[in-house]
């Protein structure tokens, strides 16, 4: 398929402010992607992306003519929740390799239909946990699967920021508000560390009165894991940022924070606590974008299945529809027994150095996230 050229040709499907802040700078760390077009439905970002990187820009009526035009390889799908599959599905149908941001979808039925349309089309499926590549967060997650902290017994997060009702973020209900968009985070964070699924979730959601979300702005998340672990989270678009998360072993614990976020400034650190003192591990910042991206093209190159595969993702959306029914209920509820097949492996870990990336008031008609 791809005979001499060495570069997996991506397009971006949405032009808001992770693609621009993020994805777009951060591609041109990578030696094995490029990025080649521009999906958006605004004729401005159109006209100033495709200027400022060389490339082409379609609109979304085009898509399809897009796919089977020859020119991309992949696309990075960075719609709304709700759109993942009005994107990914057709993508992948025509033989198109998805990196699809997270969540998944919006419904465990959207995600079921995007690894549908994968086994149909035969082209690969990864979803976006740029984590799986930060140094940092695999050292954690390999040393806590290795023993290295005794017998894990819970785990305790928060992840938080001020979100602007305006941005897309902050009106479309429960599937564009924080426990998918910021507690996929802590979700598939413990799930790694503890290498184990949950069996049961309990959530309680506020709506701070002065704030105009359509939905639970802070929520609280209980989950029951086999052999009685336990693990808690609590997210919020209306609070002062926040990341962290501690995990509690028989031996040892370790407190993480920055642990989620990502930047030129950012790096992962934790601290380690044993009956013989206190230990800091920090990271460097590393270029998480480029880095996943660099990963998902060489298994498309090199014709290997991605780790944070479509099951990857589906595991996830299960807790999160879980989480919404809670809510819906003030009800637990049980989730049938699973296990995942794959497993983060230490040579996932890259080490790209960090893109500069664009501020605010540099990125092109986007309504800024933070409040």
């Amino acid at each position: 398929m791809f005979g001499s050229r060495k570069k997996v040709r991506f397009a971006v499907v949405g032009g808001g402010q992770i693609s621009q802040q993020a994805f777009m700078p951060g591609i041109g760390r990578t030696s094995n992607s490029e990025l080649a077009a521009l999906v958006t439905g605004d004729p401005v970002k159109a006209d100033k992306l495709a200027a400022l990187y060389g490339i082409k820009a379609w609109t979304y009526e085009q898509y399809g003519d897009l796919l089977t035009s020859g020119e991309i390889d992949a696309v990075y799908v960075a719609t709304p929740n709700f759109l993942h599959r009005d994107y990914a599905v057709p993508a992948l149908e025509a033989g198109i390799h998805v990196l699809l941001e997270k969540p998944m979808a919006s419904s465990v039925e959207e995600a079921e239909a995007i690894l549908a349309a994968q086994r149909k089309g035969g082209a690969k499926l990864m979803i976006a946990y740029r984590l799986h590549h930060e140094p940092g967060t695999v050292e954690m997650i390999t040393r806590a699967r290795k023993g290295e902290f005794g017998e894990l017994r819970y785990f305790t997060s928060t992840f938080a920021q001020n979100v602007r009702e305006e941005n897309s973020r902050g009106h479309n209900g429960y599937w564009g508000g924080p426990v998918p968009d910021m507690g996929t985070y802590p979700l598939n964070a413990v799930r790694n560390l503890f290498g184990e699924e949950p069996l049961s979730v309990h959530a309680v959601g506020t709506k701070t009165p002065s704030r105009g979300f359509n939905f639970h702005d802070t929520v609280a998340v209980t989950l029951r894991f086999p052999g009685e672990r336990l693990a808690q989270f609590t997210v919020s678009y209306a609070t002062a940022p926040s990341e962290s998360f501690t995990l509690v072993g028989r031996n040892a614990s370790i407190h993480a924070s920055p642990c989620f976020m990502f930047g030129p400034k950012v790096g992962i650190a934790y601290v380690e606590k044993t009956e013989d003192g206190e230990t800091e591990h920090r990271f460097d910042p590393v270029e998480q974008f480029g880095n996943e991206t660099e990963y998902f093209s060489d298994c498309i190159l090199n014709d290997r299945h991605p780790e944070a595969d479509g099951e990857e993702g589906l595991l996830d959306m299960q807790v999160l529809e879980a989480v919404a029914r809670s809510l819906d209920t003030g009800k637990t509820v049980m989730l049938e027994p699973r296990t995942r097949k794959r497993s983060i492996e230490p040579d996932q870990a890259l080490k790209l150095k960090p893109a500069k990336q664009p501020t605010e008031e540099d990125m092109i008609n986007i309504i800024p996230q933070s409040a």
